[in-house]
Formats: structure tokens, C-alpha cells, sequence
């Protein structure tokens, strides 16, 4: 247990943009991504907010740099992975792969507000810069071309960072009155018929949800991952075929 003098000291630390990065990615792990502003984080801190901007441009270089010390996160799950001896013994380039976003999942599902903040990005931190590099490393590794290795990462998408990017979200119940959801179904029914055969058959599987809507999430996204994979997989053979 930390006491007083411990504390004080903490809070006397001179600050870095490290501290700071790591006190506002603490701060959205309680409060979610709303809590980050420059205000609130010096709050945390225990300075005024201005003391931030030696260190942290403004607030967009402060979510880009939660980003990277997310990313740096999943490295260093990697890396522990490694050590520990739970790395894939097939070392080849999709077993890696698949290594990696699964792992990067792992890390993602405990910063789950980060996700729409690491969309909106335009920018890449130096972080991300090497994680996107040591994916590249690996396709070229594996026998990529430049131009397969370009084509995979625009497949690959938000998936190697452990994450889909979904068109809507298909995870939330449209009512808690089956009565209500009922009328519903039937209303889908008359106006679109194939969306409710597909309802109609993920809710006899599903008895969770009120309309069988809610998807496990972590199937579809390595059903997602492995099919890419898979694709990549029969491309890159192809390309490596003599002619």
C-alpha cells in the first residue's frame, strides 16, 4: 500500500510526456476517451494544464501519443509472449501475423474507448511507425513483393491493430420486450426478407439475445483474420509461381 510519502512523491515527479501519455490512458481506462482533456489530465497529475504543453503539443498530439503508448503496449505483450516461450512454433509469416493481431486484440479489448481515437487518426506516431514496420518486415520476410505486402496491409486493415472496423453495430438487442421485438421482426419480415431469414436463423442459435442478434465477436473477427490470411496466403503462391 502506497503511503502518504509515496504519494507525494509520485505526485512531485518531474513530468515527461511519457508520465503525461500514461496518466491519460489511465485516466480513459476509468472514465472512457471523454475524460481526455488537458484540463482533466493535469488534474491527475495534480499541475496546472499549461505545465502539459512543454511536453504535449495540444490535445491532438496528446491522443496521438496515447495511441503509440498503446501500441507500445502490444509490443511489449509480444515480446513477453516471446520470452515466455507462447510465440507460435510455426515461425512462417501468417502464423506470426495471425500472432500478432490476436495478441494486439488482447491489449485492445482492455482499451476499448481508444478504438474510435485510433480511427480518426491522420497522423502516426513513431510507435505505430515501427508496429506498421515489422508487420511490412514480416510479408516481405514471407516472400511479398512490395506491391502484395501494400495490397495486404489495405485488406488487413484495423484487424492487425485487434479490432474490425463494422459497418453498424450489430451487438445491441433492438428491444427488451420479446412481445415488442416480435412485432418487429414481422414488420422486417414484410419489408426486408432476407435480412430476416438470416434474423431469423442466428436467432434460433442464439438464445441470448432477444432477435439472435448479438455475434460473438471474437469469432468474427478471426473468422475475418483468418480468411484475409487465407486469401493473402493463395495470392502470395501464385505470385511465386513460375509463369
Amino acid at each position: 500500500m502506497a503511503t502518504r510519502d509515496d504519494t507525494t512523491t509520485e505526485a512531485r515527479a518531474p513530468l515527461s510526456r511519457e508520465r503525461i501519455l500514461r496518466a491519460a490512458v489511465d485516466l480513459a481506462d476509468q472514465e472512457g476517451a471523454g475524460a481526455l482533456s488537458m484540463r482533466k489530465v493535469g488534474q491527475v497529475l495534480g499541475v496546472e494544464a499549461m505545465s502539459l504543453y512543454n511536453h504535449v503539443e495540444h490535445k491532438e498530439d496528446l491522443l496521438n501519443g496515447v495511441v503509440d503508448v498503446i501500441v507500445l503496449e502490444i509490443e511489449a505483450a509480444l515480446a513477453a509472449a516471446e520470452e515466455a516461450g507462447a510465440a507460435p512454433e510455426d515461425r512462417g509469416w501468417k502464423a506470426r501475423l495471425r500472432h500478432r493481431a490476436l495478441t494486439a486484440r488482447q491489449v485492445m479489448m482492455r482499451h476499448q474507448w481508444a478504438l474510435p481515437i485510433i480511427q480518426s487518426r491522420t497522423d502516426a506516431g513513431p510507435a505505430m511507425l515501427t508496429y506498421m514496420d515489422a508487420i511490412v518486415g514480416i510479408l516481405i520476410d514471407g516472400g511479398f513483393s512490395v506491391d502484395l505486402t501494400h495490397h495486404g496491409l489495405h485488406a488487413l486493415g484495423s484487424r492487425i491493430l485487434g479490432f474490425s472496423q463494422e459497418l453498424f453495430d450489430d451487438t445491441q438487442e433492438l428491444s427488451d420486450s420479446p412481445e415488442v421485438a416480435q412485432i418487429m421482426m414481422q414488420q422486417m419480415l414484410a419489408h426486408y426478407p432476407n435480412l430476416s431469414v438470416m434474423l431469423t436463423e442466428m436467432a434460433s442459435h442464439d438464445e441470448d439475445s432477444v432477435l439472435g442478434l448479438g455475434c460473438d465477436d471474437q469469432f468474427e473477427f478471426e473468422f475475418a483474420l483468418d480468411l484475409t490470411l487465407d486469401g493473402l496466403d493463395r495470392l502470395a503462391t501464385l505470385e511465386a509461381t513460375p509463369r
